[in-house]
């Protein structure tokens, strides 16, 4: 779904809950098209609070995520150093192991010294 879209529905969904909240709290009477003035002193206080309730939890909101992706990205960097690690030991047990290899073949293809059966001319 696009983003703006899903804002706009996200927003629309708020407001309608907040409008009949805000009705359902503090309209007694529906003999007439206007509201008392006491309902809408009412109705303006509701949904007031409810402006400054949410704006306050947003807050909190992007303090709470904000502190949430800090130590996300953290414990990435530290999963990055650890299979860097790993991965670098991997390189050095590699190494050794050729050359081990190297030096084993490299005393076996040396000829012994036979110095004991010389031949001479």
């Amino acid at each position: 779904m696009d983003p703006n879209l899903r804002n706009l529905k996200d927003f629309l969904t708020l407001y309608n809950k907040v409008t009949e909240l805000c009705f359902g709290r503090c309209v007694d009477n529906l003999s007439q098209r206007e509201l008392f003035e006491q309902e809408e002193t009412c109705v303006d206080r509701c949904v007031t609070k409810f402006a400054r309730f949410n704006q306050n939890m947003m807050k909190v909101y992007v303090d709470v995520q904000t502190k949430i992706n800090a130590k996300r990205m953290e414990e990435a960097e530290d999963a990055a150093k650890k299979l860097e690690q790993q991965q670098q030991e991997e390189r050095i047990k590699e190494s050794l192991k050729q050359k081990e290899v190297t030096s084993a073949t490299a005393s076996v293809l040396t000829p012994a010294d036979n110095t004991s059966g010389n031949l001479t001319m």
